[in-house]
């Protein structure tokens, strides 16, 4: 399944996609008479049970084909695809190439470090450039968003405790990143964390470690790469994580980003991201999520 959050008026809202539309599960739930959850949170903490729930209303609308709860996803605003995650934690220096391209040494364990959630923001959004910086780099990344309490899990466990995936921009501001050892403040700026525009469910991603993973910037590719260059892979991170923190429903891991960042190039050749720019991250079976950088209001 592909699931998303849209806003409608004050209220987010949980939907799915499909060939027809995106279904509008609160409404389609009610009108149908079946259960299903409301909200992306209530989705997550339901397990199988839920997900079999909304197999069955998807299953119901497509037997109906009542446009009344079928909305084209061209109208929607879209939210991020979760949005009280209690953590948000990044993995650096995860891919090989990028390691190699900043000159880094490999690391021997996952760097991990924090987003908040006031970083959120959505596919379509536009993410202002904070006032601090002018040196603000995309980083295209695989996101996690897990769905069962985690602690001391196996690698061989690991991808169990995973809802699904989501396209990420782990947008950073370089300037910030090295006033200290810590990189938090370069990547917790508002809406630093763009994540969408689906959560596709872990059932339709056979491999999370053969991704084909991409950034566009104005239409020109900057990263091209696979998430097989990952040091550490998915079941790695979980696991590392889960023995150090608890998991629970909802966190959020940006597992690394490959080469091609601004960064990476010489310093006569960067170009940072300046408002109008239009950032297009894409995975391959997950979709991509867009945004806009503009002036800080």
């Amino acid at each position: 399944m592909k699931l998303l959050q849209f806003k409608l008026s004050d209220d987010v809202l949980l939907g799915m996609k499909t060939e027809e539309g995106v279904i509008d599960i609160a409404a389609a739930s009610q009108a149908i008479g079946m259960a299903a959850p409301r909200s992306m949170e209530a989705a997550l903490l339901g397990g199988e049970a839920v997900r079999a729930q909304l197999e069955a209303l998807r299953d119901a609308v497509q037997k109906e084909a009542n446009p009344a709860y079928l909305m084209a996803e061209s109208s929607l605003t879209y939210a991020p695809v979760v949005s009280n995650p209690q953590k948000i934690i990044c993995v650096g220096l995860n891919y090989r190439k990028h390691a190699e391209e900043t000159k880094a040494e490999i690391p021997s364990s996952p760097i991990l470090f924090n987003k908040f959630a006031n970083a959120l923001s959505a596919h379509g959004d536009n993410v202002e450039l904070p006032l601090t910086s002018d040196e603000v780099d995309y980083e295209a990344e695989l996101a996690i968003i897990i769905g069962k309490t985690a602690k001391n899990v196996e690698e061989t466990e690991a991808l169990d405790y995973v809802f699904g995936y989501s396209c990420a921009n782990d947008l950073s501001a370089r300037n910030l990143q090295r006033r200290t050892s810590q990189w938090m403040l370069g990547k917790s700026c508002d809406g630093f964390a763009p994540i969408g525009p689906y959560l596709v469910t872990a059932d339709e991603v056979v491999n999370p470690d053969e991704l084909t993973i991409s950034c566009s910037v104005n239409g020109v590719q900057k990263q091209n790469s696979n998430t097989a260059d990952m040091i550490f892979s998915c079941s790695a991170i979980i696991s590392y994580i889960s023995k150090h923190m608890t998991l629970v429903p909802g966190d959020v891991i940006l597992t690394g980003t490959p080469e091609g960042v601004v960064i990476g190039y010489p310093k006569d050749q960067r170009a940072y991201l300046k408002s109008g720019d239009v950032v297009t991250v894409n995975i391959e079976q997950l979709g991509e999520l867009t945004i806009k950088m503009a002036k800080c209001n």
